[in-house]
């Protein structure tokens, strides 16, 4: 008993002890610390001589990438660029942000500018979808100060964005103008839709979205084996900076740099690691998935939904080559395979989708026979008929559609996401349609 006396005095004299200590842990309020730490983030970005050149990742954007350069001025002014497309890479904007003490110490830009653009819920501003835009921020949460850089989250996406203090020959470029130099962007002027890159003793298919800042290779190895990767890339003053790099074993390729476009010949130019390339037009893919357009049919087959044209056909280098947007009440192009039978035969459909008075409707179509999936990869649709009336007046847009459908060479399938994918013509790789899923 007496020991369990003594035991209990030890722990009643332990509590007593620590009832005492009434110091807090740290000496100043929480409140007085988020407000330093703001101050600290302010008086670092404004602080800057030069500004930031900053690298933003949208949320919503895999693989996607942007470049911005911000200068912050007093008055809570900021000059930026960005490029997102030519206009905004050599356009200063000017707008108004504020630094706020939220849950994280936080940067606000209040007003519309680049960074708005690719977060606009209109997709027709950014490419992105309708009601999220690119799923990119303007509001961001400080994440970090190390050295010469600042870390931020956007608030509301999740957007990454990393700001590195510019040098003044760097501030200089974007006040001169240099990154007016877009000579990448003429890769959407090439008329196949192959275009092939020769790096290393390697021949790579180059599938670039200039919008999205993506860009896509596919190669195989001496086996045969096929591999692809997607990567992003922003613009440089001659040529693009490829972020994270592209690695092929031993191949590493960060930058095309000294580009230069020959509009005679349509051929980009450039140095890869300081030695000479191209990219070059090419009317077959370096590798061709020989189970591609089975799988492409069967998917919309088997799980009874449809493939949904935007745009119809793109041809040498013209968006709807053949007009079938501006058809009367033109909604879009499907293609329904197994859409009904006749005379024991069961065909699939491209459909012309009519929107009236807000109502969808199949107005006509062309009836294709079983499709012909070819040893090489190809697919041929072999006709079978017309259905529905044909507008006089839209006679040339609809027919000329349909014979484009009907080449006899037929196609290559070439899946470019999940739900995504184009039908490009095996005769000479200049015509192409693009589909999506529509459930």
């Amino acid at each position: 008993m007496k020991q369990r006396i003594l035991l209990f005095a030890l722990l009643t004299a332990l509590l007593a002890s620590c009832n005492k200590q009434k110091d807090p842990v740290f000496d100043e309020s929480p409140d007085k610390r988020l407000q330093e730490t703001l101050d600290k983030f302010q008086s670092t970005l404004e602080g800057a001589p030069f500004g930031w050149k900053a690298l933003l990742k949208p949320a919503g954007l895999p693989n996607g990438i942007y470049s911005f350069y911000f200068k912050f001025k007093g008055g809570n002014r900021v000059d930026m660029f960005s490029d997102f497309n030519a206009a905004s890479a050599a356009t200063e904007m000017e707008s108004s942000y504020r630094f706020k003490a939220l849950q994280q110490p936080s940067l606000i830009f209040d007003t519309y500018s680049y960074l708005h653009v690719l977060a606009d819920p209109d997709a027709s501003k950014n490419g992105g979808t309708y009601g999220r835009g690119l799923g990119s921020d303007f509001e961001f949460a400080m994440e970090g100060i190390s050295n010469d850089s600042v870390f931020l989250k956007g608030r509301f996406n999740g957007t990454r964005v990393t700001l590195v203090k510019a040098t003044q020959e760097e501030a200089d470029a974007y006040y001169n103008g240099d990154y007016r130099n877009r000579a990448f962007e003429h890769i959407s002027d090439y008329l196949t839709y192959f275009k092939k890159l020769q790096y290393a003793n390697q021949q790579y298919d180059i599938t670039a979205n200039i919008q999205a800042h993506t860009l896509i290779f596919n190669w195989k190895d001496g086996a045969g084996n096929p591999f692809s990767d997607t990567t992003g890339f922003y613009f440089s003053t001659d040529g693009i900076i490829i972020e994270p790099a592209f690695r092929d074993g031993n191949t590493v390729i960060s930058s095309l740099d000294e580009m230069e476009w020959n509009a005679t010949v349509r051929k980009l130019t450039f140095t890869i690691n300081g030695n000479s390339s191209s990219i070059l037009e090419s009317v077959k893919p370096v590798y061709v998935d020989k189970n591609a357009a089975r799988t492409w049919w069967n998917l919309a087959a088997a799980n009874g939904f449809v493939w949904r044209s935007w745009k119809g056909f793109h041809v040498d280098g013209v968006d709807d080559a053949y007009g079938i947007t501006k058809t009367a009440d033109f909604n879009s192009l499907i293609f329904i395979p197994q859409f009904d039978a006749q005379d024991n035969i069961t065909y699939d459909l491209l459909g012309g989708v009519i929107e009236q008075s807000g109502a969808l409707g199949l107005s006509y179509g062309l009836a294709t026979q079983p499709p012909r999936f070819l040893n090489d990869g190809r697919v041929v649709f072999p006709e079978f008929g017309v259905l529905g009336e044909i507008p006089e007046a839209d006679a040339a847009a609809i027919e000329n559609t349909f014979v484009a459908f009907l080449e006899s060479e037929g196609f290559y399938v070439m899946a470019t996401g999940e739900n995504t994918a184009d039908l490009v013509s095996a005769k000479d790789a200049r015509s192409w349609i693009s589909f999506v899923v529509w459930y």
